[in-house]
């Protein structure tokens, strides 16, 4: 390579993987501490809401602190679950007995989409240290790198091809998808901290916002969809196929999916727009690397055997199973040591962030929170026309999400009670309202960083901070949900006659 192009390669920042120093959290930020517990304490005093019981109103008080505290952040997030269930466990808010309340403190950890999550991070690990990952980011750079918006397509291409034959988002995009292109933005010198904004942010939230669209496109993209039909062919009586799924979302999902690189694009820029010498200089490096070596090709050959029966086995074996199982054989082929497992900060702390989650919002449920809310939010709307109370429903169902971790409990927990509340409305377009609470499951997931399953993979990258976070969480939730309201209701409405 000639020292013009190194100068210019140097230029950009690529080959320089020095991470700069994590970010601490001190309790410096007194406000910070404060306002969490302040707005804990007004709940915590007003009256209690009619037909509400007081453990239900001392709980949410309790959650609505500990949300408030994840989104500022006086701590670490994942101390900040610990907490918010060690005192709602001591208080015994959730159930009466010290052996319940702790049976429910601990419910979150026997989550199988925690551990996949845990272990997708594994996986990631094991695409590092084989050289795999830089292999196939090298490659990618080599044919799509010279513009970044293309590399954003290469990304989203990848989630839409592997979506319809993979169930859980989380192996998707958090075991698939997300360990070959966290490797991408080192080689441009891009790195968590100061450096994240040059292509890694871009990358990463387009990797984010694209697999929240996918698995709403497709009935098998996600797994509460397939539970979200059955509640509502119990419930309603209702049979919907996969085609008739499909052909109900078709204009918003192909419409968000073309334009949805580029919106990125353009509400949260990357620094480096272009490099034409970039793809030069990683064919150069794909050369120094020489042939594949036999661990990258086991690993290549545990990839695809989880990503088989992540597509072809879940009749028979849990996504979960199979990402344990994958484990194990990176283990007993040491193309990663049990150290490296042990020694993973980042992972056992998303862990606990996202199982203590999973506890607090089962917790609303089970004190009866969510059923007093969501039987209220419908009474509410009587007297109103058939297609504003659609819209308020839907819009209820999608915005009640920042309570939850988990789709699957907010499918268990809402669907049935506000669909049944729908379908007590004369002359309600019930498959119409049906189709929009499921497809609204796999769209909520972009608003927060514990709103599915490869949020918390996503937001430990350290490439999107805390703040763009939640932000763009908030204003690609609106995109979504506009476009399935303005864009998919009048489409339905003719779709379904």
């Amino acid at each position: 390579m000639s020292k013009t192009m190194t100068a210019k390669i140097e230029h950009l920042g690529v080959g320089s993987l020095t991470r700069p120093e994590k970010e601490t959290h001190p309790l410096s930020d007194y406000w910070k501490a404060l306002v969490p517990l302040a707005v804990g304490a007004v709940l915590l005093l007003l009256p209690i809401p009619e037909g509400l019981k007081p453990n239900a109103w001392y709980y949410f008080a309790l959650f609505v602190a500990v949300i408030i505290a994840l989104i500022l952040e006086p701590i670490p997030a994942a101390a900040v679950g610990l907490i918010g269930v060690t005192a709602a466990t001591v208080s015994l808010l959730v159930a009466p007995k010290p052996a319940d309340a702790i049976k429910w403190a601990l419910s979150g950890f026997q989550d199988g989409t925690v551990w996949l999550i845990f272990v997708a991070f594994m996986f990631a690990l094991g695409y590092e240290k084989t050289g795999l990952g830089r292999r196939v980011a090298l490659n990618l750079v080599k044919w799509l790198g010279k513009k970044t918006l293309g590399l954003g397509y290469a990304v989203a291409l990848a989630d839409l091809v592997l979506a319809p034959f993979t169930p859980s988002n989380t192996a998707r995009s958090g075991g698939t998808i997300f360990p070959v292109i966290k490797n991408i933005p080192p080689l441009y010198g891009s790195e968590p901290g100061p450096t994240a904004r040059k292509i890694g942010s871009y990358l990463m939230w387009t990797a984010f916002a694209t697999t929240c669209l996918t698995s709403a496109m497709f009935l098998t993209g996600l797994a509460p969809n397939l539970l979200a039909l059955s509640l509502v062919k119990t419930t309603a009586k209702i049979d919907i196929s996969w085609t008739e799924w499909f052909m109900g979302i078709m204009p918003v999902g192909i419409l968000l999916f073309i334009l949805l690189p580029l919106i990125v694009y353009v509400i949260y820029p990357p620094e480096l727009k272009s490099s034409p010498d970039v793809p030069v200089w990683a064919g150069e490096e794909l050369k120094k690397m020489g042939r594949l070596s036999f661990k990258e090709i086991s690993m290549a050959l545990l990839a695809l055997l989880a990503l088989g029966l992540w597509i072809f086995g879940g009749d028979f074996i849990n996504a979960t199973t199979v990402a344990l199982l994958v484990l194990s054989l990176m283990v007993m082929t040491r193309i990663v040591e049990w150290d490296d497992v042990l020694a993973h900060k980042q992972a056992w702390n998303v862990l606990v962030w996202f199982a203590t989650l999973v506890t607090m919002a089962d917790g609303l449920n089970k004190v009866g929170f969510l059923k007093w809310f969501a039987t209220g939010a419908a009474g509410a709307l009587s007297g109103y026309s058939i297609m504003t109370i659609v819209i308020a429903l839907t819009v209820v169902y999608f915005v009640v999400h920042y309570m939850f971790a988990s789709l699957t409990a907010h499918t268990t927990a809402l669907l049935p009670v506000l669909l049944t509340a729908a379908m007590a409305v004369p002359g309600m377009p019930v498959k119409l309202i049906s189709l929009l609470f499921c497809y609204t499951l796999g769209l909520m997931g972009i608003i927060s960083p514990y709103a599915t399953g490869p949020g918390p993979i996503y937001y430990g990258s350290g490439y999107v901070s805390r703040k763009d976070f939640w932000r763009l969480g908030l204003i690609f939730g609106a995109i979504y949900l506009a476009a399935i309201l303005l864009i998919g209701v009048p489409y339905l409405r003719f779709y379904l006659g």
